[in-house]
């Protein structure tokens, strides 16, 4: 069974020895050259996609617009996606032991924040790679507790979406 990734988690891909991917620092955020008139009403949040290389040669990577999609909240609606705003990797060689990360701006109604799902098909020497999903979410509704521990064990979002995802998949649940 296909599990998602949890916001922060690398991804490696087989078939290309020693590259990785990860979406990470999901967090609200202003756009810097200001909002779009379109996302008016709507809570501004960015989202970072990091490609390492941690093999031997070269790849010639794409990260652009319509290769990141974002949905937000329970029913999976589409975020506003700020395309001006954002920084995308547009062929760029990605060399050992080299990062590249594309900065991506998107806005939502509040509320649905606390659930984000970022789909990511990044392109690698002119070949599409599978679709990977990184789900999680902003907590702009809930004040952290003071010295609450790390969310880890049943309690947290991976073991949550897990637990979830098992409970469809087996049989005799709706």
């Amino acid at each position: 069974m296909y599990e998602p990734n949890v916001v922060g988690d690398w991804h490696e891909y087989e078939e290309h020895a020693g590259l990785r991917v990860r979406v990470h620092r999901l967090e609200p955020a202003e756009p810097p050259r200001g909002r779009d008139d379109a996302a008016d009403g709507l809570t501004y949040f960015s989202v970072r996609a990091t490609v390492e290389n941690r093999g031997a040669r070269h790849y010639g990577i794409h990260l652009e617009d319509g290769q990141i999609d974002v949905r937000v909240g329970p029913d999976g609606e589409g975020a506003f996606i700020d395309w001006r705003n954002s920084q995308f990797i547009e062929g760029f060689d990605v060399y050992p032991l080299r990062r590249a990360t594309a900065v991506l701006y998107a806005a939502a109604p509040e509320a649905a924040l606390t659930h984000v799902d970022v789909q990511v098909q990044l392109r690698v020497d002119d070949e599409w790679t599978g679709r990977r999903l990184w789900t999680g979410g902003i907590g702009v509704l809930e004040p952290a507790p003071a010295a609450a521990p790390a969310a880890t064990g049943q309690g947290g979002l991976a073991h949550q979406v897990s637990a979830f995802l098992r409970d469809q998949t087996e049989p005799g649940s709706a």
